[in-house]
C-alpha cells in the first residue's frame, strides 16, 4: 500500500517496516503541526513544574537556590527522556495528541536513542524558534528533525484499537454446505459491516447468495447474519 493510495491521509507518509519474519508493519508518522502542539503542552508543563519548585525553594534563600538549579536541570533534560523511556514512548503532551516514538525499526524508544534526540533539541532550536528543526521535519518524508535523524527515532501516531464490529440480532443457523475459509470470511464480513449499508444494498447482496443457501431473496440477508452468528459462535 502506498502513500498516494489512501485518500484519508493526505498529508501523511507510511513507514514500512519489514519484520525478520517477512511480515510488515506500516506506521504513520507524525507531522511537524501534532508534534509542534505536543511540544507546546510539554513545555507548559515544565513551565509549571518549576513555577511550583520556584514558589517552594525561594524560602529557604541560597540554599534553594541551588537546589533549584538542579531541579532545573532536570526537568529541562530528563523530563522527556523519562517519560519516553518509561511510558512507551509518549510525555503527557505526545499522549495527549495520540502520538509515541519508537526506534526506526519499530521497537520502544530506549535510554540511548531518547537521549540523543533531546540532547540535540538545541541544534534543533537554531538559529530561533525551531527554525532549522521545522525545516527539517517538513523535508524528510517521515518528518523528522535532526535529533531523529541521529537517534534512528521515529515519532508516530499511536494506533488506537478498533471497535469489533456487533452482528446484527439473529438466530442461529448452519449452512446447507460445507464453507471453505473464504466464503466464511465473506459471509461474517457481511454481517459486520450491515451498519454501514443501506437496506436496499444489503438486500441486493443477500439476493445473490438465497440460491446456494437454499432460501429465498427476502430471507437471504437473515440467513447469512444467523449463519455468521454460528460461525463466530457465543458472544
Amino acid at each position: 500500500m502506498s502513500p498516494d493510495s489512501s485518500p484519508s491521509l493526505p498529508l501523511d507518509n507510511l513507514h514500512r517496516i519489514e519484520t525478520p519474519e517477512g511480515i510488515d508493519l506500516l506506521f504513520r508518522p507524525a507531522g511537524l503541526v501534532p508534534r509542534a502542539l505536543a511540544f507546546a503542552l510539554d513545555l507548559a508543563i515544565r513551565g509549571a513544574i518549576l513555577l511550583v519548585l520556584a514558589l517552594g525553594l525561594g524560602m529557604l534563600g541560597k540554599f534553594g537556590l541551588g537546589i533549584g538549579a538542579l531541579l532545573l536541570f532536570l526537568v529541562q533534560w530528563w523530563y522527556m527522556v523519562l517519560f519516553e523511556v518509561l511510558n512507551q514512548g509518549r510525555t503527557p503532551g505526545k499522549q495527549w495528541l495520540g502520538l509515541r516514538v519508537i526506534h526506526d525499526d519499530g521497537t520502544p524508544i530506549g535510554w540511548a536513542a531518547s537521549l540523543t534526540r533531546n540532547l540535540l533539541r538545541f541544534v534543533d532550536l537554531l538559529p530561533f524558534g525551531y527554525f532549522l528543526g521545522a525545516l527539517c521535519c517538513l523535508s524528510h518524508p517521515s518528518f523528522k528533525r535532526l535529533g531523529d535523524l541521529a537517534a534512528g527515532s521515529l515519532v508516530i501516531y499511536q494506533e488506537r484499537p478498533s471497535a469489533t464490529p456487533e452482528l446484527p440480532e439473529a438466530e442461529p443457523q448452519i449452512s446447507p454446505f460445507a464453507l471453505v475459509p473464504a466464503e466464511q470470511r465473506a459471509l461474517i464480513a457481511f454481517a459486520e459491516r450491515q451498519a454501514s449499508l443501506s437496506a436496499e444494498r444489503r438486500q441486493e447482496l443477500a439476493a445473490i447468495l438465497a440460491e446456494p443457501l437454499q432460501t429465498s431473496a427476502a430471507q437471504a440477508e437473515s440467513r447469512i447474519n444467523g449463519i455468521a452468528r454460528t460461525l463466530l459462535g457465543p458472544s
